[in-house]
């Protein structure tokens, strides 16, 4: 029986592994040989290199869209539907209720029937791409023996692929690149409403000395509240210990320029998008070539990103202009109060009119529980979501929810060969708003705003909910192209920009504060790019890679003053050896980068602490939004040091910075090895992960995951890095030298673990090293021919 028993478990340990790599084999993309695919005309060749990089040729749009359709699907149509849901607020119905909170938090934005109302009004040439694309994902779908193992671990099945999602894909970005700058309104309400005016303003100002705008305005940071409006020293401790201070890396991305003149050929454009990091990667390496219609025996050829789900190239190169994006961090939001009727709350004030609340139910679909009832209520100008200070019902604004607001126009920057024409076409695309840094082959470069930003009528602060019951006030549409901003050729050839405020005056109040990133980065880039005077790919690359610690070398300064003052003690003695590592960088060996992060995190932690705490006092459920240039407000009063404004319990200013130091060396000697041993590489350490992992036993999540490596790089420098967020793709590439140019990506081509692509490139993002811009040779060649072709058996 012994026996048995054990040649039992012997089949069963062979055969449950055979078992689920079968499964896995089952549901491979299909890389080679001849495969049909209805509704061609022609048929589409698919190569792909040795990373993956995927190279579609066909004889017309249309057949490149569901070619396309069928590649995204094969190997990303997982991450495809994770992407739609999350817009749609459907996750639940994959993940079961432990889903829920997300999906109730995004379903009350209705965006699956606004996508749907989107499409109806989109040009019949738009609609015919997104059908081809939706019929090419389906057929892609439905091509795979066995369903992709996300589906197999979920014990679901995949639903078709519709028109509409495509929309909901480009709807999923506006939730990743706008929502906390749309949900910091209310939290700053509060602060506005707890807070002395002069308090207020200190904390939540739009610049100061980092700016680095195009202009080269600078906007002076306001003066710290004079102690007849605030006493910091009377704050109540308990109040104070309970908040945390997080300062939190911009969504967006660095994108710079030079013109033609600076390089000796056409303009040269580098782009890093700066997005949370997972495996697969989000965007899909393509190369796309097609008949150009308007010059015989031409065709267009097209090299960048894809974005699973959609059938466009989002940033790239067209061997005439090449471009890249950053996110714009303009006011694209707004919080309307609404006036409820005494007498009856189903009704609100209008236009001098009382108007009735819309209610939408809304069903969540629970996987493996039962559904869940959402009621909305929403206002002409959008669903009630929050309360302002007083208790007043909040509505919310958003660019995303309003018609227009989507659409693929980004489509006609293949075939643009003029550089003022891409402009405009970026100007009108229904997009997150984003900066838009271009160049030409022959030399010229710009910047413009592209994507939808709204008009605003009426005389109201922007920044904070507002009465939107007159006529006069609120939105009338778009606000016009030929009121864009734009610069064509600036002085001195040369576009830079980090999430930063770009201009000022009467353009910057048309785009609004958003939450404009603290210019440190933007900074180090000008200043990088003025330090040359000619340039290739590799000094823009080099420049993308740039972990110089410039924004931190006051603070370390600060340390080691305070350090100098304090008597002596061993975490003392022990931080002045760390900082004797001290390069300049947020290199991943450095213990000096980490003593002194760690230090300042601590300082604006304790000092903002004391601010917040007495918004408590008044919102006990307040949390502080993030605020991007509060590093000024900092500065100015660790410069100033006014003693009403010291936390409670710190006697001195000397000594609430001598007790920060001490409380950071002292958590870093807690740790095995001590402060010398606490290097930044280990706190920044590459957490790049499937969407699944974490569900999985830890053996097979490490085969999913990326390589756990120490990273350089941070916040504020050009290369911004944290565990799990970072560049998603690094590229320097000149229009019509596409072949000189550098490309990185992290996290791989491929969503299938069984794949030759899963995770490749990944190592040289880590390393830096640049991989080519174009694809190299195909390794497989798969043909796609229309259904009415038999082929041979």
């Amino acid at each position: 029986m012994l026996r048995k028993l054990l040649i039992f478990l012997l089949i069963l340990t062979i055969t449950i592994p055979a078992t689920a790599w079968l499964l896995l084999e089952g549901s491979l993309p299909i890389y080679q040989g001849d495969q049909l695919l209805p509704g061609l005309a022609d048929p589409v060749v698919v190569e792909r290199d040795t990373l993956g990089t995927t190279t579609l040729h066909a004889q017309n749009r249309l057949d490149l869209a569901r070619g396309l359709g069928f590649v995204h699907a094969q190997e990303r149509f997982f991450e495809m539907d994770l992407m739609r849901r999350k817009a749609a607020g459907e996750l639940a119905e994959l993940f079961g209720a432990a889903a829920l909170p997300l999906d109730r938090k995004v379903r009350v934005y209705r965006m699956r029937a606004r996508a749907q109302s989107a499409l109806q009004e989109l040009p019949s040439d738009q609609v015919r791409l997104l059908d081809a694309y939706r019929d090419g994902v389906n057929a892609g779908l439905n091509n795979l023996k066995i369903r992709q193992f996300g589906y197999l671990l979920t014990q679901t099945t995949p639903q078709p692929w519709r028109s509409e999602d495509s929309l909901l894909i480009v709807l999923a970005m506006y939730l990743t690149l706008q929502e906390n700058s749309v949900n910091r309104e209310p939290e700053l309400s509060l602060m506005h409403a707890a807070l002395p005016e002069s308090a207020y303003r200190f904390l939540t100002a739009a610049g100061g000395e980092w700016d680095a705008p195009l202009d080269g305005s600078k906007l002076e940071w306001p003066p710290y509240p004079p102690a007849e409006d605030m006493d910091l020293r009377s704050v109540n401790q308990q109040v104070l210990s309970n908040n945390h201070f997080q300062e939190l890396p911009a969504i967006g991305s660095n994108a710079f320029a030079v013109g033609g003149d600076l390089a000796n050929s056409g303009a040269l454009i580098a782009n890093d998008m700066h997005l949370s990091l997972r495996v697969p990667n989000l965007w899909f390496r393509t190369r796309l070539t097609y008949p150009d219609l308007s010059h015989i025996h031409q065709k267009i050829d097209i090299t960048g990103v894809s974005l699973p789900g959609t059938p466009a190239i989002v940033a790239g190169s067209n061997r005439h202009i090449a471009w890249g994006f950053t996110n714009a961090y303009g006011d694209f939001a707004d919080w309307i109060r609404i006036r409820l009727d005494p007498d009856d709350s189903s009704r609100y004030a209008a236009h001098g009119k009382w108007k009735t609340i819309k209610v939408w139910q809304e069903t969540l679909h629970v996987h493996g529980a039962p559904d869940e009832k959402l009621e909305i209520r929403e206002t002409e100008w959008g669903p009630i979501l929050a309360k302002d200070y007083d208790g007043m019902p909040l509505a919310l604004m958003w660019a995303a929810l309003q018609p227009g607001a989507i659409n693929l126009d980004i489509v006609e920057l293949e075939q643009t060969e003029q550089l003022e024409a891409a402009t405009k076409i970026a100007q009108g695309m229904g997009i997150p708003a984003q900066n838009f840094i271009a160049g030409s082959s022959n030399g010229d470069i710009a910047w413009t705003i592209a994507g939808r930003i709204p008009l605003r009528t009426g005389e109201y602060d922007a920044s904070l909910p507002a009465d939107w019951s007159q006529q006069a006030t609120g939105w009338q549409s778009w606000l016009p192209a030929d009121e864009y901003p734009l610069v064509i050729n600036p002085p001195g050839s040369r576009l830079w920009n980090g999430n930063s405020r770009m201009i000022d005056g009467p353009l910057l109040q048309k785009l609004g504060d958003g939450g404009y990133d603290l210019g440190a980065r933007s900074r180090q880039i000008r200043d990088q790019l003025r330090a040359y005077d000619y340039f290739s790919p590799k000094e823009l690359l080099a420049i993308q890679l740039d972990d110089r610690a410039l924004l931190l070398t006051r603070w370390k300064q600060l340390l080691e003053d305070i350090l100098q003052k304090t008597p002596p003690a061993r975490w003392n003695q022990e931080t002045q050896q760390a900082l004797r590592d001290w390069d300049g960088r947020a290199s991943s060996q450095s213990v000096a980068y980490r003593v002194v992060r760690s230090f300042r995190h601590a300082v604006m932690e304790h000092l903002l602490n004391a601010f917040t705490a007495t918004v408590k006092l008044k919102y006990p459920d307040f949390e502080l939004p993030r605020l991007s240039q509060v590093e000024h407000a900092i500065w100015k009063l660790i410069h100033h040091r006014p003693p009403h404004l010291l936390p409670p319990g710190d006697a001195s200013w000397d000594e609430m910075l001598a007790t920060r130091a001490r409380l950071v060396a002292e958590k870093l000697q807690s740790q095995p090895g001590g402060i010398a041993a606490r290097t930044w590489g280990e706190e920044n350490t590459a957490a790049i992960q499937h969407p699944l992992s974490r569900a999985l036993p830890a053996w097979i999540a490490a085969w999913l995951n990326m390589p756990a490596d120490q990273l350089p790089g941070d916040h504020h420098m050009p290369r911004v890095q944290t565990p799990d967020f970072g560049a998603s793709l690094r590229f320097v590439v000149s229009p019509g030298e596409e072949e000189k140019g550098y490309f990185q990506m992290p996290g791989g081509q491929s969503g299938h673990p069984l794949s030759p692509y899963y995770g490749n490139g990944h190592a040289d993002w880590v390393a830096g090293n640049a991989s080519p811009f174009l694809p190299g040779p195909p390794q497989q060649t798969l043909y796609l021919h229309p259904a009415k072709i038999r082929l041979n058996q």
